[in-house]
């Protein structure tokens, strides 16, 4: 039963970046349509500019991550005005997907060019300790406060995401381009500035995750946010690609899967992805929308 609980914990850590990555790539969705393959990319970068803030250039860790997801913001709005959208209106619509595939593959070369190939350490803004929650049997369950602290920044992700969205003039906008940009564009609605903010909001979420997620590695290097991208669309296909819930929801159901299915399935010891993947495909098959999906009624 201990054990049982813990690797829930544990997963539930894991869940939490997942869904924050697929938070992410929902809202990218929503706002533009697009399937955003380098979402964990950009995070990674951020991620190596918060070490070398922290590590480098001995800023706290917090004031680094504030600066990065800061960077973050600017660097998603630039990518989108100067890399998206040049090929966004392209009668092909696979030459999104493939811009995306390319950043994937270019951020990636430029962590490793900027900042190395060895491994590096980043601090965590979170305590050590530990939490004891129960003893059962002289055997004792707790959970660390990096958990708890990721479930915190995850709550208040969500909160912050349903305040904008729903509560200011930026987050109607924003809902707006969503549904139609054309309308919108009617109505006088900037929409080449709401996709900027749409991808700069991504990227900042993005780098917010993966500098948290660092915190909790021993080491970190440019295969970071690789599976966790992985884990992300799953997370994501799971909820719904156009449900910020959904994408909540689908990273705790997947990070928890995760470890429970590598503690109790022998079969896919060392072969992590088969979770995702197997999630995938479920819902492909028998909830293509996803659990909080919406389904699109066109009139012919």
């Amino acid at each position: 039963m201990v054990l049982f609980v813990e690797q829930t914990l544990n997963g539930i850590a894991y869940g939490v970046v997942y869904a924050s990555i697929a938070i992410a790539l929902v809202l990218i969705f929503r706002v533009t349509g697009i399937l955003n393959f380098a979402q964990g990319e950009m995070a990674l970068f951020a991620t190596y500019v918060t070490w070398w803030l922290s590590a480098e250039q001995d800023v706290h860790i917090v004031l680094a991550i504030a600066i990065s997801t800061a960077f973050a913001f600017v660097g998603g709005a630039v990518i989108e005005r100067v890399l998206v959208r040049p090929v966004e209106q392209s009668p092909n619509p696979l030459s999104v997907v493939i811009v995306t595939i390319g950043m994937f593959l270019a951020l990636n070369s430029l962590v490793q060019l900027i900042f190395g190939t060895d491994q590096q350490r980043l601090e965590s803004p979170f305590s050590d300790e530990r939490l004891r929650l129960f003893t059962l049997d002289g055997n004792a369950a707790d959970v660390s406060y990096g958990t708890l602290g990721l479930f915190a920044v995850l709550l208040l992700e969500c909160l912050g995401l349903w305040l904008l969205l729903e509560r200011t003039r930026l987050g109607l906008r924003l809902r707006a381009v969503a549904a139609n940009p054309e309308s919108s564009r009617l109505v006088g609605i900037n929409t080449g500035v709401m996709l900027m903010v749409g991808w700069g909001l991504a990227a900042l979420i993005g780098a917010l995750s993966g500098s948290l997620l660092a915190g909790t590695r021993t080491g970190i290097d440019a295969t970071l946010m690789q599976e966790v991208l992985v884990y992300a669309f799953a997370a994501a296909a799971l909820g719904g690609f156009d449900s910020l819930l959904g994408a909540v929801v689908g990273g705790i159901v997947v990070g928890v899967a995760r470890t429970l299915t590598i503690q109790y399935v022998d079969a896919v010891d060392g072969m992590d992805v088969v979770v995702p993947l197997a999630l995938i495909l479920l819902v492909l098959l028998v909830r293509p929308n996803g659990l909080f999906g919406k389904r699109t009624v066109e009139r012919v």
